[in-house]
C-alpha cells in the first residue's frame, strides 16, 4: 500500500514555491504526490518528473474535464476535441512519471443538461473512454474514472453506476476512481458498492465528508478499510483534502470556511490517520 496527497491542497498548478511543501511530505513519510495535469507543456512535466525523483516522491495525476471538451457533447467537433485533449494529457502524465490518471473524465465538470444521462450519451461515454484507454494503454496509463455525486455531475454517481460502464468499456486500462467524500454522500452502504465493484478499483482518495482532516468527520473509515482489505485493494490511499485560501479552488469545491488550523498541520494529521488506520484493520481482519 502507498500513501499520498493531491497537491490541491497547495495549488491547481506545479510551480516552484511547491518545492518545500514537497520536501515536507516526503519528510512527513508520504510515498508520493498527486500532481494536478492542466498544463500540457510537456518539457514542464519532463522537469518536474526529475524535481519529484530527486526528492524520492512517487506520483499519481489529476485531471478534470472542461466544458469546451466535454466527450458527451451532443456535437461531433466537440467530442473528438475532447479525445484529442486527453492524448495531451496523457502523454503528459507518462512524462511526469505518473502510470495512473485520475479524475472524473467521462464528462465535463459542473455541465448539467437538467436531466440525467441518457442512453446516447452513456453510450457516448463509453466509446470515448474506450477509445481513450486505447491510447493510455500505449503510453503505459491506466485511466481511474472517478464516481462523483450528483451535485458536481449527472454521470457515474454511484459505485454500480460506473462498474456498469466500465464494464462495457471492457478495457483493462479503464477501471475505477473511488472517492470516500463522495460515496459518504451518493452510496447507502460504501463498504458493500466497494465489494461490488472489487478489482475494478484502481485509485481511492481518502476525503472526509467536509473536505477536512480524515478521521475527523462521518465517513465510514472502519467498514471502508475493511471493504478494501476485502477486495484485495492494494494500490494508493491519496488524501485529498481542500482550503479556502486559494480563489479557484475554494469556489470549485464550495469551502467557504476553515476547516484546519494550517495545509501542513493537516497533511501530519492525515498520515497519521492513514498508517494507523490501516495497520488497525489489518490487525482487525486477521482476530476476525
Amino acid at each position: 500500500m502507498k500513501f499520498g496527497i493531491n497537491l490541491y491542497l497547495w495549488a491547481d498548478d506545479m510551480h516552484d514555491g511547491l518545492l518545500p511543501v514537497l520536501e515536507r511530505l516526503k519528510q512527513i513519510g508520504y510515498d508520493g504526490v498527486e500532481v494536478p495535469i492542466f498544463d500540457l507543456d510537456q518539457a514542464k512535466w519532463a522537469l518536474w518528473a526529475r524535481r519529484l525523483d530527486d526528492l524520492g516522491l512517487q506520483r499519481t495525476a489529476n485531471t478534470v474535464i472542461a466544458a469546451e471538451h466535454n466527450p458527451l457533447s451532443p456535437d461531433p467537433v466537440v467530442r473528438e476535441a475532447a479525445y484529442q485533449h486527453m492524448r495531451q494529457v496523457i502523454d503528459c502524465c507518462a512524462i511526469a512519471g505518473s502510470s495512473l490518471l485520475c479524475g472524473p473524465h467521462q464528462v465535463a465538470l459542473g455541465v448539467f443538461t437538467g436531466r440525467g444521462a441518457t442512453d446516447e450519451e452513456r453510450q457516448r461515454c463509453v466509446e470515448h473512454l474506450r477509445r481513450v484507454a486505447e491510447y493510455a494503454a500505449g503510453a503505459g496509463v491506466v485511466l481511474a474514472e472517478e464516481v462523483v455525486n450528483r451535485f458536481e455531475l449527472y454521470h457515474l454517481n454511484t459505485l454500480d453506476q460506473a462498474i456498469a460502464s466500465i464494464d462495457q468499456v471492457d478495457h483493462p486500462n479503464c477501471r475505477i476512481h473511488l472517492d470516500t467524500f463522495h460515496a459518504h454522500i451518493e452510496e447507502k452502504d460504501p463498504a458493500a458498492a466497494i465489494r461490488r465493484a472489487g478489482s475494478r478499483i484502481a485509485h481511492v482518495h481518502i476525503s472526509e465528508n467536509d473536505r477536512g482532516v480524515p478521521g475527523t468527520g462521518s465517513v465510514a473509515w472502519d467498514d471502508t478499510f475493511a471493504a478494501l482489505r476485502d477486495i484485495g485493494y492494494d494500490g494508493w490511499l491519496t488524501v485529498e483534502a481542500f482550503g479556502n485560501f486559494l480563489p479557484n479552488l475554494a469556489a470549485a469545491t464550495k469551502i467557504w470556511r476553515k476547516l484546519f488550523e494550517s495545509e501542513n498541520e493537516l497533511a501530519v494529521d492525515a498520515y497519521s490517520f492513514l498508517a494507523h488506520n490501516w495497520e488497525r484493520s489489518s490487525r482487525v481482519g486477521a482476530a476476525s
